[in-house]
């Protein structure tokens, strides 16, 4: 992961770590600090979240999150290219987790009607099963190592800083409604 952040100075950054307006990123900004943290913490939970789903139901955090996008999805099926985009994965990595879940039982392709190059992904009854059995362990494993941890102040401050991130990305997380910033909300008159 690239080392995007902005500058003190400025409110963009390009690829190469210069701002728009050319100068350097400054790796002391405090914002860094907030990346790294945010890096070392996210490569934290998720290997401890792997780790309890694989450990306790032999599978994997990205086999368990395709049944999810899955089983929220209108008829419990999606596009491939929509479940890649879901599960922030490649075309072909979405293929080869479907192949995995299809020879599990867990999902069968469908073919989309009206197109017949495109297929749908859908759940079948033993996927719905196998989540149901998982889902506990990954919810205790998040209540462990991420709701435990942090109080509720921090964790408006984390949703809404999480929620500008994504926004800006132009990838906003799905039916979320992001907070007012501070600077957005309104002040006070005195009269």
């Amino acid at each position: 992961m690239g080392l995007m952040a902005r500058s003190p100075s400025t409110d963009t950054v390009t690829s190469s770590g210069r701002a728009s307006d050319g100068s350097p990123v400054d790796p002391q900004d405090p914002r860094m600090r907030a990346w790294r943290a945010f890096l070392h913490a996210h490569a934290a939970v998720m290997r401890e979240l792997e780790a309890q789903l694989v450990a306790e139901r032999g599978m994997t955090l990205a086999e368990y999150d395709a049944l999810v996008q899955l089983a929220s999805a209108p008829g419990a099926r999606l596009r491939m290219s929509d479940l890649a985009s879901r599960v922030l994965l490649s075309r072909s990595g979405v293929t080869r987790l479907v192949d995995r879940l299809e020879t599990e039982g867990l999902v069968q392709r469908e073919s989309c009607g009206s197109d017949a190059r495109g297929s749908f992904a859908a759940l079948t009854p033993a996927g719905v099963r196998c989540l149901r059995e998982a889902m506990p362990v990954h919810l205790r494993g998040i209540g462990q190592v991420f709701m435990d941890v942090i109080g509720d102040d921090d964790a408006a401050v984390v949703e809404r800083a999480m929620s500008a991130v994504a926004e800006a990305s132009g990838r906003p997380i799905p039916g979320h409604t992001p907070r007012p910033r501070r600077s957005d909300r309104a002040v006070p008159s005195d009269g």
